[in-house]
């Protein structure tokens, strides 16, 4: 998936190695999923994802989660169902987004980097959505049989293009 396609990258034609980049899909028993914002300070700051960060080397994606979601939220993680994987290209970074569904963590979650946190069902009632979560939402509406769209955001649009 190309976000932006119309913006430069900012490193230019240059290849881009893949950022890799663990990302939990937190669900609770009623079905409903955890979406928080991304902090000042990043890029698409304000837009709503799924939590997560960068694969740090010599870390496996289990790792990296359980770390990230430590740092992020206050919680600790056992295990997480590796799920889906996608590439998304945008202005500032190539990603490769590694998918995996958390349905047990310990702690309350607290939001250390000053993010806002939503449990969320379909259609999502935050915004605006984050490209890289728009896939994910989709996936989610196949699996539960959801008719519609996944997101209730006029402003947050499906990029041109995919990868």
């Amino acid at each position: 998936m190309v976000v932006d396609p119309d913006e430069p990258r900012i490193d230019g034609e240059l290849p881009r190695l893949p950022v890799e980049v663990a990302v939990g899909v937190l669900i609770r028993a009623d079905g409903s999923f955890l979406l928080t914002s991304r902090p000042l300070g990043k890029a698409y700051c304000g837009y709503w994802e799924f939590p997560g960060g960068k694969i740090e080397v010599g870390e496996t994606v289990q790792d990296a989660l359980r770390r990230e979601l430590h740092e992020e939220l206050g919680i600790m993680i056992e295990s997480a169902e590796p799920w889906k994987v996608a590439m998304v290209d945008y202005p500032h970074a190539l990603v490769r987004l590694r998918f995996r569904k958390v349905f047990a963590w310990a702690g309350d979650l607290q939001m250390r980097e000053g993010q806002s946190s939503s449990w969320q069902t379909l259609p999502v009632q935050v915004a605006p959505i984050l490209p890289g979560t728009l896939p994910v939402l989709r996936w989610l509406a196949q699996e539960r049989g959801f008719q519609g769209e996944t997101h209730g955001n006029p402003t947050s649009q499906e990029p041109k293009g995919d990868n």
